[in-house]
């Protein structure tokens, strides 16, 4: 039983949304499905965190979400800027279960084990590029909702690895209200996406504060799922 990662699928089965006008991205679901099959096998889990579909509801991204079910593995998805269909984990939960999708599980306000003690965290974070407004509440409510997140995993006596959408830490800028949680709780693993083409180059990739970051967004991953089962089973506090 392995465990993956990979971020920002993008796809849009349901809706009009070609990602092939973006550098890199050409073809890019079907290499995506090419690499995941080679890789993941029926028993490992893949964390997707976040920009999943651009469907704009449910029923629009109902194609998105059959072909990832389609896919080995348990998935694992939170939720990204892009995710315009996310509303609660009950209504998502009621929609899978009434569609036939068995592998897919929404982590918000939870978490997930893993193995023998580790658990998978996260939530979506808020951004810090510089290119959006800061927005307090959001950022707090985010914050809240990692500290529930990673405060569940502990009192399961699990260690957490966290996974966000946003990156925490992106080139100068720092988001310290999610990175007091992480400091707090003494996380060292942090997986991230969001970023693509041109600002790969500007993403925290190594130790930053006690914390090994990890870009995972699907075209910096070449869109094929990383296998970080060593990477997380050798995250020992």
């Amino acid at each position: 039983m392995s465990l993956f990662a990979i971020g920002d699928l993008h796809l849009s089965f349901g809706s009009e949304k070609p990602m092939d006008i973006f550098s890199g991205w050409t073809d890019h679901v079907s290499r995506l499905e090419k690499n995941w099959r080679e890789r993941v096998g029926e028993g490992d889990t893949v964390v997707i965190p976040g920009d999943i579909s651009w469907g704009m509801s449910l029923g629009q991204c109902l194609d998105d979400f059959r072909f990832i079910d389609s896919l080995p593995g348990e998935k694992i998805i939170l939720k990204g800027n892009h995710d315009y269909w996310w509303s609660t984990k009950t209504k998502a939960d009621k929609f899978f279960a009434e569609n036939g999708i068995r592998s897919i599980k929404i982590l918000n306000n939870n978490f997930y084990p893993y193995g023998e003690d580790i658990g998978i965290c996260g939530t979506r974070g808020w951004i810090n590029d510089g290119s959006e407004p800061c927005d307090k509440k959001v950022i707090l409510r985010e914050a809240m909702r990692l500290e529930r997140s990673i405060s569940l995993c502990e009192e399961d006596k699990r260690r957490p690895v966290v996974f966000l959408h946003y990156p925490p830490l992106f080139n100068q800028d720092r988001n310290p209200d999610i990175m007091e949680v992480l400091l707090r709780h003494d996380i060292r693993l942090c997986f991230y996406g969001h970023l693509h083409g041109y600002s790969h180059r500007f993403a925290v990739i190594g130790e930053r504060e006690g914390i090994e970051f990890r870009l995972i967004s699907s075209d910096f991953l070449h869109f094929s799922p990383l296998n970080i089962t060593d990477i997380v089973e050798s995250n020992e506090k």
